[in-house]
């Protein structure tokens, strides 16, 4: 049943958050430190687990696919608000950061874009599977 998959991610959520808060207090500070990159990491692992031994009825696989789609745009979305919010009171620094950090990301993907052949010209370039090029006579 799909209520499975949710219980299933509710269970890998509050685990996550125990741990992350648990590594927070290791490490001395106190907050959450990657409570739901954990509890993400739980999940894959969990649903592959149960894939595996056969556990997972294809009704239940739907449930965390479901909610594991909806869970991650929720949270990122979470986190970027924090973010923010964190930047703005932290300071020109911060911000500054943020704003290389954008400029490498999007020329890092161009230059991976641009470097990439397209079938399409691979496809015309290649006379085995190209189009013929030698004119039929009558």
């Amino acid at each position: 049943m799909i209520i499975y998959g949710t219980a299933l991610l509710a269970v890998c959520h509050l685990l996550g958050i125990f741990l992350g808060d648990l590594l927070g207090a290791l490490i001395g500070v106190k907050t959450n430190v990657g409570g739901v990159g954990i509890a993400m990491i739980l999940l894959i692992f969990a649903r592959l687990y149960m894939h595996k031994r056969g556990l997972m009825p294809q009704t239940t696989e739907l449930g965390v696919t479901f909610w594991g789609a909806m869970y991650i745009p929720v949270v990122v979305a979470m986190a970027a608000q924090q973010n923010v919010v964190a930047a703005l009171k932290g300071g020109p620094v911060a911000l500054l950061a943020a704003v290389g950090t954008l400029v490498v990301c999007a020329c890092t993907i161009s230059l991976i874009n641009r470097g990439e052949k397209t079938g399409a010209s691979e496809t015309a370039n290649n006379p085995a599977t190209g189009p013929s090029t030698t004119a039929k006579t009558a």
